[in-house]
């Protein structure tokens, strides 16, 4: 017999709160036997909580992952589309983030230029200040 895991095993191990496994499970990416109210996931389903947080950290939307995740329990042991619709997630995500790296790279120059305008504005102000206290 299988090992089995009840939803507080899962959600300690994986460090997620139970509303979030039973969350995962209304969008199809779990799906636990039950014993009445009681879930029982399997290795099957640990596997698929561990690889669903793991898309996630990716960033990977929940639909993306059901569907890799389809292309999976159609074969069996997975398939040339799966692999295929992975890389081109990976290739969607890298994008984003190198876009993400050249907006954060502008704004951090954009913050540099406000600060320096800022600074020599005070040091103006300051100037003025003095020669005013002079007179």
């Amino acid at each position: 017999m299988s090992k089995t895991y009840s939803i507080s095993e899962m959600a300690s191990e994986f460090d997620v709160t139970t509303r979030s496994i039973r969350f995962y499970e209304d969008q199809e990416l779990l799906h636990p036997a039950r014993r009445g109210q009681t879930r029982i996931y399997s290795s099957k389903d640990r596997v698929r909580l561990k690889l669903t947080l793991r898309g996630k950290r990716l960033g990977l939307s929940l639909a993306e992952i059901r569907e890799l995740f389809e292309l999976w329990d159609e074969t069996r042991s997975g398939s040339e589309k799966q692999l295929q619709l992975m890389l081109n997630k990976i290739g969607e995500r890298r994008a984003a983030l190198e876009q993400q790296m050249k907006d954060i790279t502008m704004v951090q120059l954009e913050l540099e230029s406000a600060e320096i305008r800022c600074r020599q504005a005070l040091e103006e102000l300051h100037e003025k200040q003095s020669d005013e206290e002079r007179i």
